[in-house]
């Protein structure tokens, strides 16, 4: 695998998740962290931007999962997101990490996070 990342962080989206009513209608503000493993020699050589994972286009599909459809769990979500970001046959490997900081835990905390992550087996 490459040692080469592409690393998002702290991309905030609004959303509907949670397991409550009050979540799903009132909503509340996600924090998503990604990092891509994959090869960018190739950008580096041309620099042309054909040859690299756009990080722009990234978010974008990234704040469309994430504000899609509601879901009870984060869990979902954040699979959700590392299997649309493996789709990408440049991406060696991906860790998705989803923040919920504004959790209905009643506790005192700073955040929620949930991880996966996908690697795409060695052929």
């Amino acid at each position: 695998m490459s040692t080469d990342r592409i690393e998002l962080r702290g991309l905030r989206v609004f959303a509907h998740h949670g397991v409550f009513d009050f979540e799903k209608r009132d909503g509340q503000e996600f924090v998503v962290d990604l990092t891509l493993w994959t090869d960018f020699s190739a950008a580096a050589k041309s620099d042309d931007i054909a040859d690299t994972i756009h990080y722009g286009e990234l978010a974008d599909s990234v704040v469309r999962i994430v504000s899609g459809r509601p879901r009870d769990l984060i869990e979902t979500v954040v699979s959700e997101v590392a299997d649309a970001v493996m789709t990408d046959p440049r991406v060696h490997a991906v860790e998705v990490v989803l923040h919920k900081p504004a959790a209905p835990i009643p506790h005192s905390f700073e955040d929620v996070r949930v991880v996966t992550s996908r690697r795409r087996e060695a052929s």
